[in-house]
C-alpha cells in the first residue's frame, strides 16, 4: 500500500507491454501476407512461362512428328515397308502447307501492288528514213514498248482509253534559201472525219546545209484519247530531216 492507504495498481505497465507485443506480431503478419503475395506473383510468373515453353515444345514435337511420317510415306513401299499410315491425307495435307506458303508472299506481293502506283504506259519511237511526209518510225535503242500500243505506217494507235501525254522531236538541215519554212505538224486521225491537229511547228532558219545537228523542232501536249484512236507526224519536207540517232522521235506516255 502507498500512502494514502490505496492499494498499488500494476494496470499501466502491463498495458502499454501488451501494445508492444501487439504491434510487432501485426508487422510480422503484414510482411507475412506481403511475402506471400510477391511469391504468389512470381511462382504464377514462372509458371506462366513454363507452359508457354511446354506448349511450343508440343507444336515442335508434333512438327517432327510429322516429318517423320511425312518421311516415311515418301519411301518406297517394298515388303518391308508396309505402314498403316494414311499416306495420301498426311501428302495432301503437306501440299496444302506448301501452296499457303506459296500464296501468301504473292497476296502480299499483289497487295503492294495494288497499294503502290502501277507504271504508266509507254512508247518511244525513233525516227527512220523515209521519203513519205508522214514520218516512219522504229522502235528506238533502250526504250519501252508498252502493249497499251501499237505503230504501223507512221502511226502510233492507242488501244486504251485515257489521258496520255504525246512529244516529238524532229531535227532538220536548214534550206540555203532565206526564210523557207519547215514545218511540223501532230494529227489525230479519227476513224470516219478529218485529221485534226493537235500541234504545229515552225521553223524559218537558213544558212549551211552543214547546221543539220543544230535545228531542230519539239512539240507536246496532254491530251485525252479514246481506244482505237492514232496520231502521225507530218512535215513538209522529208528530204530536210535530220535522221541521225536522238535526233528525230515520236513517243508518248500514259498519265495517272
Amino acid at each position: 500500500m502507498d500512502s494514502s492507504g490505496e492499494p498499488y495498481s500494476s494496470s499501466a505497465p502491463r498495458t502499454a507491454g501488451l501494445t508492444v507485443t501487439m504491434k510487432a506480431f501485426l508487422s510480422l503478419i503484414t510482411a507475412f501476407v506481403i511475402t506471400q503475395l510477391v511469391g504468389t506473383f512470381l511462382f504464377g510468373l514462372y509458371l506462366h512461362m513454363k507452359l508457354d515453353k511446354l506448349g511450343d515444345e508440343m507444336n515442335l514435337g508434333e512438327d517432327i512428328v510429322f516429318l517423320r511420317k511425312l518421311q516415311k510415306c515418301q519411301k518406297p513401299q517394298d515388303g518391308d515397308g508396309l505402314t498403316f499410315l494414311d499416306c495420301t491425307k498426311i501428302l495432301r495435307t503437306f501440299q496444302d502447307l506448301r501452296d499457303l506458303t506459296t500464296k501468301v508472299p504473292q497476296e502480299g506481293t499483289m497487295a503492294l501492288q495494288k497499294g503502290s502506283k502501277r507504271p504508266s504506259a509507254t512508247i518511244h519511237l525513233a525516227g527512220q528514213q523515209s521519203n513519205s511526209k508522214v514520218l516512219q518510225w522504229k522502235k528506238a535503242t533502250y526504250a519501252s514498248l508498252d502493249d497499251t500500243f501499237s505503230f504501223q505506217d507512221g502511226r502510233i494507235k492507242v488501244a486504251k482509253a485515257g489521258w496520255y501525254y504525246v512529244y516529238s522531236q524532229v531535227a532538220f538541215c536548214p534550206n540555203p534559201s532565206p526564210h523557207t519554212p519547215f514545218s511540223v505538224y501532230l494529227y489525230l486521225n479519227l476513224p470516219f472525219e478529218l485529221d485534226q491537229l493537235l500541234l504545229k511547228g515552225v521553223g524559218t532558219h537558213g544558212g549551211s546545209v552543214n547546221l543539220c545537228d543544230r535545228q531542230s523542232i519539239h512539240l507536246g501536249r496532254a491530251v485525252e484519247l479514246q481506244a482505237g484512236h492514232e496520231l502521225f507526224v507530218n512535215v513538209t519536207d522529208s528530204s530536210r530531216v535530220n535522221f541521225d540517232h536522238g535526233s528525230t522521235f515520236f513517243g508518248m506516255f500514259e498519265l495517272p
